[in-house]
């Protein structure tokens, strides 16, 4: 079989151009420069000002739309900047999906920057602080009913559990440095984890380091791609606590949000070996070796 990250449309430079200019113009003529590649977007800068996401995948197009949809409702509720979509294209000729235009945030990803523990343990609190602000948002029962869920089970452990065990032999074979029988073993202890049973909150749905937004300081200013964004588990976004931060770290992570249950906190630190082993084995087969530290970085840390 492909791998789930295989594109079904081709997208040119040209393309993307030709897109934006016949749609949008007053950004005409437009400068666009390849921003970055992900699972379900080819992302651009346009005119050194906003940046412009086009889907790859057909699942992509259901997550651009919610985006757009939900993140004005968001926004205001935030301690961190977060994109607002300004423009919204249409399928246009033989490009079939829709698309989207931000204002450009300043900074990095926080893939391509190198870490120190200190420089992690430094943004502990204000990433605890943004996911309690993110999940205590109120929802009330019309969007409870009317608004996407977990539509592709990220919290369902007992799916994801064999998954992430014959992804991590494929891991194994090339990577003799990652600990697999840890990564197991946690694996077996947590798969029966009790489920998320209380109210669902708001949820970015795939926050890792890629979708950190960090300054020349290190220091973390914003998030990103809320194509995933749902209403859901709470652990699916504290698995960054077992991602991105050493264990030293968790304890200041955790004050800074509040109270979290042992449950929720199991939940999360299984999600991370499913990051693990997809972002590993994702960046291995892209040439990308940024995000297969990441991968590398959530195993050791998930296990830690």
């Amino acid at each position: 079989m492909p791998p789930v990250w295989e594109a079904d449309v081709t997208l040119t430079h040209e393309d993307a151009t030709r897109l934006v200019e016949h749609q949008f113009p007053e950004l005409a003529p437009a400068r666009l420069e390849h921003l970055g590649t992900g699972w379900d977007n080819a992302a651009y800068t346009v005119n050194g000002r906003w940046v412009f996401r086009f889907p790859r995948r057909k699942i992509a197009e259901g997550l651009l739309v919610n985006e757009a949809r939900i993140l004005p409702r968001l926004a205001p509720h935030l301690p961190l900047r977060i994109p607002e979509p300004v423009w919204h294209g249409k399928p246009e000729g033989n490009y079939p999906y829709p698309f989207s235009g931000y204002a450009m945030l300043p900074g990095v990803t926080a893939c391509a920057v190198e870490w120190t523990p200190e420089e992690r343990l430094r943004n502990a609190a204000a990433l605890g602080r943004f996911l309690a602000a993110l999940h205590r948002i109120p929802v009330d029962d019309e969007t409870l009913v009317r608004g996407p869920g977990d539509e592709i089970a990220r919290a369902d452990l007992h799916k994801r559990a064999p998954m992430i065990l014959e992804r991590l032999e494929k891991v194994e074979t090339n990577n003799p440095d990652v600990d697999g029988a840890a990564v197991r073993n946690w694996v077996t202890r947590l798969v029966d984890t009790p489920r998320w049973e209380r109210r669902a909150c708001w949820v970015h749905g795939d926050l890792y380091a890629r979708h950190l937004l960090v300054d020349e300081h290190h220091t973390v200013t914003g998030v990103l791609d809320w194509g995933d964004v749902h209403l859901g588990d709470p652990a699916i976004d504290l698995t960054l606590a077992f991602t991105f931060l050493p264990p030293e770290a968790r304890s200041t992570f955790r004050e800074a949000y509040g109270d979290i249950d042992e449950a929720t906190w199991d939940r999360a630190r299984f999600r991370a070996f499913h990051y693990g082993v997809a972002l590993m084995l994702y960046g291995q087969s892209e040439g990308d070796e940024t995000i297969t530290k990441v991968g590398r970085d959530a195993l050791r840390y998930g296990a830690a």
